[in-house]
């Protein structure tokens, strides 16, 4: 059964909530459970229908009798007597410090003004091994379910639980803080009924920011004890650098502003006491990277484009970017000080799909990256950064025969490959083409799997996926696989889907079976990169699993399983079991239990360039698979930089421009050659012609290849037929027919350019993109992209607009 999707919604709206972007994408701090209706643990709507015939076969053994006993001296069980909470929300709160926050809510049948129901909050300072009810540390007073526990960044102990108070019935709101992990608490009377989370600022959060429920604006310099109203109308807002503050807002009785694109930008730097508005008519803006980003309608009912600032907003300049009109919609993916990721819908109604872009250093000009990218109708995209590996994505495209494939970049979006297939994987009978297919947001969201991929800085080179192998990404029965470098080679380790973190910075994984419709007891690990994993019976009383909880930053080493079981009246109990596998890996890793790995490397290629990826060569301390020992929370990831010379691989080809497929040079497109071949930026000229190629945003190579620069129709040269050897003196003739021709171009190009100078502020610069042309093989993905693709199959929701702040 291969995935295509059938679309049902046509229409685009273009109002986004403030965390649009990072939809789906948990706060690392903060998750989630919830159980099943009361009493029926066990019926979930869903059963476990997996079938097919076995891919692989994975490697498991029971533990020893010793280790299992040596384990269960260290396993803590927590029950949650007589909580019938629907819901768990658990927070980590510091950076090593233990300490746990739960809260349990049970939401009662509610009417338009107030939703009723009851919370407790419980707490544990050694990881989970034991919880306290601490609920009448605030008074027993019920927490909002959706967003009622935050934590501030960094090590910062300090918390906020936000009240859920009848707005109807009391002239504000109410807050719990903290200073010191949860220990006590303050009572804080709010002027205002906050509307969503309050948020910290991202590196001092005595600061803090909240919308009321009437679209104010309130700040605090005081971690909450006071707080100033500063602006009204507000939609949403972000922090900038420093202490800058970014709103947009509507003007004074504009209806649906929003939807319109009436939205006014504006900027604070010194806590409202004074404002700047820095852009106008706009519907959406986002903060990324030191970038500002503004989707702007220039002219009324004309399509949508993007402005981008470097410079917090003193001066914007249109992104050289497609636009978009309102059946379509820009999302940023992702984005650093170097680069941006940025999708951009392919025209027309329900195509649910569209092209990656990726940016210069500045933001503004931007190539093509990949075509056909998914992008579903309820605003999933599967696009996925590997963390534990530089420079490397991976994502869906929609084929034009409906199906999905997977794809992956190694160098920032430069190219893209499918992945390969694992080793230890059969392929299907009815295969014609077969690799591996990842699953990401959109099956997470649909519930065909239990976890979005998975990666940690800390553990270089492991990735961890639901996927299966084949033409195309199949919901039958999605499987576990694991790499060990960072997407270049895959191994299949689990079967069915599973729970599953990381720990001990990569030296142990932790999986859980994923069942719906059964309990479980036991527990998978495995401290060899998922290429062979034990089995630990954790209980004799089994539960129904709802999620595992670790700490953030794998530095530890307790794994939390959250659950359920019925208790003597068949009601749902809640049961939190906590495993240390310290006392298991007793012994710490020495020199001899690493070994020196050499990123990107492919061992065939030339010793000077092997590894080399964005002008520089990583060599990584890393732990052999086969050494079971525990690197320890002091455990550092230790590397080696080497730059590198440049090659053709450190540029991507400039506007104008496509990568040919047999010489790997930048040829100018056909139809580029009567357009305009300068730009205007911050008042000076770019010449988008000088080369062909541009150097990849962040790329540190030095010498070696230097694209020569082109003059004219030089630009044509390498695709032009070759001329015939004419006579002398018609040679002569020409050289000098061709000498006054261009001391006379050379007086006008002067005059035009100054011209140009004068007035490239007031004129809409001309331009095309860059695209990119590859093969369609096992290794390699065509950017051949027709609007034609049909799409069925699948059953999906209308699309909320997802305008930049996707």
């Amino acid at each position: 059964m291969n995935w295509t999707l059938l679309v049902l919604g046509s229409v685009c709206l273009l109002v986004l909530g403030q965390d649009a972007f990072a939809h789906g994408k948990r706060n690392a701090r903060t998750v989630t459970f919830s159980r099943a209706a009361r009493g029926h643990g066990h019926s979930r709507h869903r059963r476990d229908t997996w079938t097919g015939p076995a891919r692989f076969t994975a490697c498991k053994s029971p533990l020893s009798p010793r280790d299992q006993a040596l384990l269960l001296s260290h396993t803590h069980e927590t029950v949650f007597q007589g909580d019938e909470g629907s819901s768990f929300t658990l927070t980590w709160v510091g950076d090593g410090t233990g300490v746990i926050l739960v809260l349990s809510t049970l939401s009662a049948p509610s009417d338009s003004f107030y939703e009723g129901g009851s919370s407790r909050l419980y707490r544990s300072e050694d990881y989970g091994k034991s919880f306290h009810d601490v609920s009448n540390a605030i008074k027993n007073t019920f927490i909002k379910k959706d967003f009622g526990i935050s934590a501030g960044p960094g090590n910062s102990q300090q918390v906020i639980l936000t009240a859920n108070l009848p707005f109807t019935e009391t002239p504000g709101g109410v807050i719990f803080t903290s200073m010191d992990a949860g220990v006590t608490f303050r009572s804080v009377h709010l002027p205002f009924h906050p509307a969503q989370a309050i948020q910290f600022h991202y590196q001092e959060p005595k600061y803090l920011v909240a919308i009321s429920n009437d679209d104010g604006l309130w700040l605090s310099e005081d971690f909450g004890n006071s707080w100033s109203k500063v602006h009204e109308g507000v939609h949403t807002f972000t922090w900038g650098s420093g202490i800058t503050l970014f709103f947009s807002s509507s003007p004074k009785g504009t209806v649906e502003a929003a939807r319109r694109g009436k939205l006014i930008l504006r900027r604070t730097q010194d806590f409202g006491k004074t404002f700047t508005t820095i852009a106008k008519n706009i519907f959406s803006f986002r903060y990324i990277g030191g970038f500002l980003f503004t989707s702007v309608m220039e002219k009324l009912a004309s399509p949508r484009v993007i402005y981008v600032s470097s410079d917090q907003g003193d001066r914007f300049q249109k992104a050289q970017l497609p636009s978009a009109t309102t059946e379509q919609f820009y999302s940023i993916l992702d984005g650093d000080e170097d680069m941006i990721f940025m999708h951009v819908d392919n025209p027309g109604e329900d195509t649910h799909f569209g092209t990656i872009y990726t940016s210069d250093d500045r933001g503004i000009l931007y190539s093509k990256s990949l075509e056909r990218h998914l992008f579903s109708s309820e605003g999933k995209s599967d696009f996925t950064n590997v963390t534990s590996l530089r420079g490397v994505y991976f994502t869906n495209r929609l084929e034009e025969d409906g199906r999905i494939r997977s794809v992956i970049s190694f160098d920032r979006g430069r190219r893209w490959s499918f992945l390969k297939k694992p080793e230890n994987v059969n392929c299907p009978d009815s295969s014609k083409k077969c690799n591996l297919h990842i699953h990401g947001e959109h099956s997470h969201f649909i519930e065909i799997t239990p976890m979005l991929p998975l990666s940690e800085p800390t553990a270089i080179g492991l990735v961890i996926a639901h996927g299966s192998v084949g033409d195309s990404i199949s919901a039958v029965r999605p499987d576990v696989y694991v790499s060990g470098d960072g997407g270049y080679t895959w191994w299949g380790t689990l079967r069915g889907p599973h729970h599953y973190t990381i720990l001990d910075s990569g030296g142990l994984i932790v999986a859980v079976e994923a069942h719906r419709d059964r309990q479980i007891s036991s527990i998978k690990f495995s401290t060899d990169e998922g290429q062979c994993w034990k089995i630990f019976n954790f209980t004799s009383h089994p539960i129904f699993l709802a999620g595992l909880a670790s700490e953030p930053g794998t530095k530890s080493m307790n794994i939390s399983i959250f659950g359920y079981r019925p208790d003597d009246d068949d009601q749902p109990m809640w049961v939190a079991v906590t495993i240390d596998f310290e006392h298991l890996l007793t012994r710490e890793c020495d020199e001899q239990d690493y070994v020196q790995w050499l990123a990107h490397s492919d061992y065939d290629s030339d010793p000077e360039t092997d590894g080399c990826l964005l002008g520089y060569k990583e060599t990584f301390r890393r732990l052999k698979k086969l050494s079971a020992c525990r690197n320890g929370r002091g455990y550092v990831v230790s590397r080696q930089q080497q730059t590198c010379p440049c090659t053709r691989n450190d540029y991507m080809c400039e506007y104008g421009f496509y990568l040919h497929e047999n010489t790997s040079e930048c040829l100018l497109q056909p139809d580029f050659l009567n357009r305009t071949q300068y730009i205007s930026l911050n008042g000076e000229l770019d010449d988008l012609q000088n080369t062909g190629y541009r150097k990849i945003p962040g790329d540190k190579c030095e010498g070696g290849f230097s694209p020569p620069r082109r003059e004219g129709k030089d630009i044509l040269l390498a695709s032009s037929k070759p001329h015939s050897v004419r006579p002398l003196g018609m040679l002569v003739l020409i050289v000098v027919c061709t000498c006054v021709g261009v001391i006379g171009l050379v007086i006008t190009a002067a005059l035009i350019i100054t011209s140009r100078r004068i007035n490239c502020r007031q004129r809409s610069p001309a331009y095309r993109f860059s695209a990119l042309q590859l093969q369609d093989d096992d290794l390699s993905v065509s950017n051949d992209s027709r609007p034609d693709g049909k799409l069925n199959g699948f059953h999906v929701q209308e699309d909320s607009d997802d305008e930049l702040i996707e």
